[in-house]
């Protein structure tokens, strides 16, 4: 989600301000939640600025600069699973993933993951 604009910010903080209502009133009003409101008040006494704080941050992905690998299985086996996939990076990298993670990794890849008619029909 973006975060909003300066000038939303500043309506809201002049809204508060001109005593337009109380924190939970200005909150209704601009349809965000009374703990936007709140911190958005006391970040402006604090620092005095409306801006938006830079993202911050999360977990990185495993398969940063080993999608390649990913490829390389494909191209052994390219009817494996996402489990045997996942499997087969563990050996190749050590680093275990889920198959989440793989089917992720196919999506950025823009391929899709199809079923071998020829295992579905032995299974049954």
């Amino acid at each position: 989600m973006k975060a909003y604009s300066v000038d939303f910010r500043q309506k809201i903080v002049d809204a508060y301000e001109n005593k337009e209502g109380s924190i939970r009133q200005v909150a209704k009003r601009f349809k965000v939640a009374p703990s936007f409101v709140q911190k958005l008040l006391k970040r402006y006494q604090e620092v005095e600025s409306l801006s938006p704080l830079p993202h911050g941050g999360g977990f990185s992905s495993k398969l940063v600069g080993k999608i390649d690998v990913i490829e390389q299985l494909l191209d052994e086996k390219n009817d494996a699973t996402l489990k045997e996939l996942s499997q087969g990076f563990q050996k190749k990298t050590g680093i275990q993933v889920s198959s989440s993670t793989i089917c992720r990794a196919l999506q950025k890849l823009k391929l899709t993951r199809k079923k071998n008619t020829a295992r579905s029909s032995s299974r049954k």
